[in-house]
């Protein structure tokens, strides 16, 4: 089975990159309440439960829209962002932008008539409810994202540098083969399949064309939310998210302490999640000046690599750099 997606020249060439802080606070909600969860994120989801043991979260209005045993959920929860890199407040204030009809119409979708409770209420009031959620929503993101936001934003950041560079030497079709198995391009389509997908259809897309947007704290799957309030949006698990939580704290082979010296090789390990300078002196327990020296010496022998990310720059490890850890 498959669903489709079709892509005109204008679609195509709209199509783009996007990274939202507010895609990673409803993912890992539904990561906590045990939606499509992936083994990548038990380290983060050990922290949260203990951290949300201690001082429980209040989500009335939001977790029934998340959680639960309906296979979709509404699609203005994540509206797709404006730019390449938002902030939450961005991410929110497109959020509450949503109008009342396509409120109701999204909650028909996901709830058909069986409609209660809250739901009932939002569909009735969908601003008041829209502003309800965006509060529950910040205080999520503070508590549960916000003190990994940098390191996220790193993932994502060379997750999207590497699909660019992957459309410049490949085009399009080797950029879209190569976000997830599930996906590949055939004739002027984008094609979605697996044993998820329980019949073929054609996927009805909002104006313009996709947004593309990496996730580390989220589901293994493609999800595709189509109709939706802004623009189509195709989010897909970011290069680099398992390693994450585990770069830097597992030693390196030995084989590659001998090659590359004991520093230098855990610096390496490290790189397998992308980060700064500053982030990984402090991880490693070393000066910002020794882990500039090491990295120019990986880089200089094709280990290493680094990306500009707004005023930061991003180091992470290179097919090359991997393959030796191997």
């Amino acid at each position: 089975m498959a669903w489709t997606i079709e892509l005109g020249v204008a679609e195509l060439a709209a199509t783009r990159f996007a990274i939202s802080p507010l895609s990673e606070t409803v993912a890992c909600l539904q990561q906590l309440g045990g939606r499509d969860r992936q083994a990548s994120t038990l380290p983060w989801r050990r922290w949260a439960e203990d951290r949300l043991a201690r001082s429980p979260l209040s989500l009335p209005w939001t977790w029934p829209l998340i959680v639960g045993d309906r296979p979709g959920w509404p699609e203005f929860l994540v509206p797709a962002p404006r730019d390449s890199g938002p902030s939450i407040d961005d991410d929110l204030a497109a959020l509450r932008r949503t109008t009342a009809r396509q409120v109701r119409a999204s909650l028909g979708r996901v709830f058909g008539r069986e409609q209660r409770g809250l739901i009932a209420e939002l569909a009735a009031h969908p601003a008041a409810g829209l502003k309800a959620i965006a509060d529950e929503l910040r205080t999520a993101y503070e508590r549960l994202v916000a003190p990994h936001w940098p390191r996220i934003r790193a993932v994502l950041d060379a997750d999207v540098a590497h699909r660019a560079r992957t459309l410049a030497a490949g085009g399009a079709g080797t950029l879209f083969t190569g976000l997830h198995p599930d996906l590949r391009w055939q004739d002027g389509r984008l094609l979605l399949t697996g044993d998820r997908w329980r019949a073929d259809r054609v996927v009805n897309r909002g104006p313009g064309g996709l947004v593309l947007m990496p996730v580390v704290l989220g589901s293994p799957h493609v999800l595709v939310k189509k109709s939706t309030s802004t623009q189509t949006t195709v989010r897909y698990p970011a290069r680099g998210r398992g390693a994450l939580w585990t770069a830097g704290t597992r030693p390196p082979p030995d084989a590659v302490v001998r090659l590359l010296g004991r520093a230098r090789a855990g610096l390496l390990e490290a790189l397998r999640s992308p980060a700064t300078t500053t982030e990984l002196a402090r991880a490693l327990g070393v000066t910002p000046s020794a882990v500039s020296q090491h990295l120019r010496v990986l880089r200089e022998a094709g280990l290493a690599e680094r990306e500009r990310s707004g005023r930061h720059v991003v180091h992470g490890i290179t097919a090359l750099g991997t393959s030796l850890l191997a």
